[in-house]
């Protein structure tokens, strides 16, 4: 029987076999709602871990990271540092998106404040109705809870 690299040679495969299985319960109790086999994180995923790693950074108009941005700003370098383009202002990321109904939303998605036909505003979707955002001159990233009724949903191809 070969051994396991980190883990010293066992003797039977009835004692690997239970070393196996603790393993695997082990990691499904840290991970909740993942089984035998870990899943990579979406993009998505690993965009809101992104901006909420820019928590306290300053607003700055026109900015795309990595100390200081706006809105849209910090979509794009959340989703470039998860392997996804997107183009710089909200409209034009709103365009890029595929719609989704408030219904279909996922932690990850984009979350669009409109007025009108006219997107104004952009955060990445942190679940329990929230979002990670650059809100405006003044304030820095943060999460708050969607203010709004005039938003639309997107996610990130």
């Amino acid at each position: 029987m070969s051994a396991i690299p980190g883990i010293p040679a066992l003797k039977s495969r009835a004692v690997a076999a239970s070393v196996l299985t603790a393993a695997t319960v082990t990691a499904s109790m840290l991970l909740p709602g993942m089984g035998s086999e870990a899943q990579a994180a979406t993009p998505g995923q690993t965009a809101v871990k992104v901006a909420a790693s820019k928590k306290g950074s300053p607003y700055q108009y026109g900015a795309v990271g990595p100390n200081r941005f706006d809105c849209s700003g910090l979509t794009l370098y959340s989703f470039k540092k998860a392997g996804k383009t997107l183009p710089r202002t909200a409209a034009q990321q709103y365009n890029k998106t595929r719609h989704l109904s408030a219904g279909s939303r996922q932690v990850g998605d984009l979350v669009f404040f409109h007025s009108g036909s006219n997107v104004y505003h952009v955060g990445i979707y942190a679940g329990d109705n929230k979002i990670w955002h650059s809100p405006k001159p003044g304030a820095s990233v943060r999460m708050e809870k969607i203010w709004s009724s005039s938003v639309w949903y997107g996610r990130v191809n």
